[in-house]
C-alpha cells in the first residue's frame, strides 16, 4: 500500500512541475524565442531596421510555426528584427484558466493527503469524493487531464497575427489560415519598398 502511495506522490510532483510551467512560464517563452533570433541593425548604431512581430496561439502549437517563419525571414531579410509573443485569449479566459489550474492542484493535494474538504463547509462527504480518496492515483490522474483539457480550451484562440512595424499585415483570425512563405515574402517586400520610397523622397525629414 505504501508503494502505491509513494508512486502517486511521485507522479503528482511530476505533473505539478509541468502544470506550474504551463501556468507561469508561457509568457517567458516568447521572450526566450525572440532572443534565439539575432537582432540586426541597419546603418549606424542608432538606427534599428524594420521589425516583424508574430502573435500566436501557444496552446494551438503555433510556436513551432513562429520559429520556422522567424528563421526563414532572418535568412532572407537579415536586416529585419523578428519578435514573437503569445496571443492572450479575450475576456477573462486566461484568468479563469489560471484559477482552474491552481484549484486543480489544491484538490489533488487534498485527495492525496486524504483531507476532507467538505468538513470545512459543514457538508456531508459525498460518495464520489470517497471514491476519489479511495482510488487516489486514478482520480488524481483523471482530474489532472480533464482540467488540462478545459484549460487548453479556455486559452486556445487559434491566432497567428503578423505585424510589420506595428502595422497588422496578416490575421489568421480573419483569413482562417497561416500565410504561405511566398505570400509573407511579398507582403514584406511591399512594405520594404514603400519604406524605401518614403526615406528617399526629396525633402523628407530624416
Amino acid at each position: 500500500m505504501m508503494e502505491y502511495r509513494c508512486l502517486a506522490v511521485i507522479l503528482f510532483v511530476f505533473f505539478a512541475i509541468f502544470t506550474i510551467k504551463d501556468l507561469f512560464v508561457q509568457s517567458e517563452l516568447s521572450e526566450a524565442n525572440t532572443k534565439e533570433i539575432p537582432i540586426t541593425r541597419m546603418g549606424s548604431s542608432t538606427f534599428i531596421g524594420p521589425t516583424i512581430k508574430f502573435m500566436y496561439c501557444y496552446s494551438c502549437g503555433y510556436q513551432k510555426a513562429y520559429q520556422d517563419y522567424g528563421n526563414i525571414i532572418h535568412e532572407k531579410y537579415p536586416e529585419i528584427t523578428v519578435e514573437g509573443e503569445h496571443y492572450n485569449p479575450p475576456g477573462y479566459n486566461m484568468f479563469i484558466a489560471k484559477v482552474l489550474g491552481v484549484g486543480k492542484m489544491l484538490v489533488i493535494i487534498c485527495i492525496l493527503t486524504g483531507i476532507n474538504i467538505f468538513d470545512y463547509f459543514g457538508r456531508v462527504e459525498p460518495s464520489w469524493w470517497k471514491w476519489c480518496v479511495e482510488y487516489k492515483f486514478y482520480s488524481s490522474i483523471m482530474l489532472f487531464f480533464l482540467c488540462n483539457i478545459l484549460e487548453g480550451q479556455l486559452v486556445s484562440t487559434g491566432a497567428f497575427e503578423i505585424y510589420f512595424n506595428d502595422v497588422p499585415v496578416w490575421s489568421k483570425l480573419e483569413t482562417g489560415r497561416i500565410p504561405q512563405p511566398p505570400e509573407l515574402f511579398q507582403i514584406i517586400d511591399n512594405h520594404l519598398q514603400f519604406q524605401t520610397k518614403v526615406e528617399i523622397k526629396p525633402g523628407f525629414a530624416k
